[in-house]
């Protein structure tokens, strides 16, 4: 395998990411995700990036992305929650995005997943910005999953969830290892877990290994592709 593939998640003081190239496993850290990126590339072009975090963003209903990956996580689909539409994304606090997504027809939005707009919205400008790279959406549950053959038996947050998940990680060659810098600083083992498992897929798609939920990407008006990869 040839190229260098960016894994990416969100943690509270930005983005953690990690780059697997050949048999190196390295750490980045950035405030935006454009940061991310450029920090990442210090190093050498990053020809697919993957990131845990909506990507594509619906007009007037649930993405088919989030409802297939929701069935197929299993008893991790709890780590799965349901993309409000764009104008609630936009919305200026939690009320307004509740009232959108009321006045729809849909179901309310949760306090996670607001509280997760600000990076949505940092991703989706990047995006829409004119940058060139192959940029998928991953669920690293779904990505973990994979590796393992079923969903995990253990929660991430815990201390079994986080060896299971290093294990994968190694037999994939892609554990990343020692204190990590500015990312090992910033981000909690999860995040850094997680960022891991965005790599793995990133790579696969490289590779052409990978497949989506679901299988021909959703497009709304943002024109951008929308599906989670695996």
């Amino acid at each position: 395998m040839t190229g260098r593939v960016l894994g990416a998640d969100a943690c509270r003081a930005g983005w953690v990411g990690i780059v697997l190239d050949g048999d190196a496993v390295t750490a980045h850290f950035g405030a935006t995700i454009a940061a991310l990126v450029a920090a990442a590339e210090q190093a050498g072009p990053i020809e697919v990036v993957g990131i845990d975090i909506p990507i594509g963003l619906a007009d007037h209903g649930p993405r088919a992305a989030d409802l297939q990956a929701y069935a197929k996580a299993g008893i991790r689909r709890s780590s799965v929650f349901i993309t409000p539409v764009r104008r609630a994304v936009e919305a200026a606090d939690y009320a307004a995005a509740a009232a959108v997504q009321r006045d729809l027809g849909l179901k309310g939005i949760s306090q996670q997943a607001f509280h997760l707009r600000a990076k949505i919205l940092d991703v989706d400008g990047w995006l829409r910005d004119g940058q060139t790279r192959r940029v998928v959406e991953v669920h690293p549950e779904l990505s973990f999953a994979a590796m393992a053959g079923a969903p995990l038996a253990f929660r991430k947050s815990c201390w079994a969830g986080a060896e299971q998940r290093r294990a994968l990680l190694a037999a994939e060659g892609a554990l990343p290892a020692g204190d990590l810098g500015t990312a090992g600083a910033a981000a909690g083992v999860d995040d850094v877990l997680d960022a891991a498992a965005a790599a793995w897929t990133a790579r696969r798609v490289l590779t052409g290994r990978a497949g989506s939920l679901p299988p021909e990407p959703e497009f709304f008006a943002d024109g951008i592709p929308c599906a989670i990869w695996t």
